[in-house]
């Protein structure tokens, strides 16, 4: 049975933080709340962890995880960023914006895509999210937990305490911050490339597309 925790949206109490950073450093599994979609989710380190995140969402390893950092300065640690796209992710973070960037050493091989050595990163405009990651010190994995819910498939309406009770076994964490659930991605770009690439149309796509980012 998964322990819930109820923060305060803006203000998220200290305490219940850190307890639920200490978990995720213990290995668990957290369903919790971003600036797009409900999440599933766990320390970036924990192989165990990440381990359960691809077989809970069936994901093959060659299917890359995209995580959450807390800064662009995260960002550099954890992917190649060129002059060019340091620029554009500077004006566009924190928000809904997954950038797929080369990857560095510090990321592990269970989550980045083993042929390209590219990574999906994030910075959330989400407080809850922001101080889990500062409270944990590692970026969180973050992969969407709808697509687990029998509701998407048959395109009914999802209620967040019914996803809740459905999901409650499967992690060890559940976060209610009391907002109304959301149900629309992030936009994915590109930034391997001279000019920034838009993968998937999601929640940003105008500001992306302002700043440069093109169409595949």
């Amino acid at each position: 049975m998964a322990t819930v925790y109820k923060l305060h949206p803006d203000n998220p109490q200290g305490r219940k933080v850190e307890a639920m950073a200490a978990a995720l450093h213990q290995g668990a599994l957290a369903l919790y709340p971003t600036d797009t979609v409900y999440a599933i989710g766990c320390d970036l380190n924990h192989r165990g962890a990440v381990q359960r995140v691809r077989q809970l969402k069936q994901l093959a390893n060659e299917k890359p995880l995209t995580f959450l950092c807390a800064s662009l300065s995260n960002i550099a640690d954890y992917a190649h960023v060129s002059d060019s796209a340091y620029r554009l992710i500077r004006r566009l973070i924190p928000g809904p914006f997954t950038f797929l960037l080369p990857a560095t050493r510090q990321v592990p091989r269970l989550v980045m895509n083993p042929k390209r050595r590219t990574t999906g990163i994030r910075v959330p405009d989400h407080r809850v999210c922001l101080a889990l990651i500062e409270a944990l010190q590692n970026p969180v994995i973050s992969t969407s937990a709808l697509t687990l819910l029998p509701e998407v498939e048959t395109g009914q309406a999802i209620d967040k305490m019914v996803m809740f009770d459905t999901l409650e076994k499967q992690v060890d964490i559940i976060v209610d911050d009391g907002q109304p659930l959301g149900y629309d991605v992030s936009t994915i770009l590109d930034m391997e490339g001279e000019a920034p690439l838009v993968v998937r149309k999601g929640l940003g796509l105008k500001a992306a597309l302002e700043q440069g980012a093109q169409f595949i």
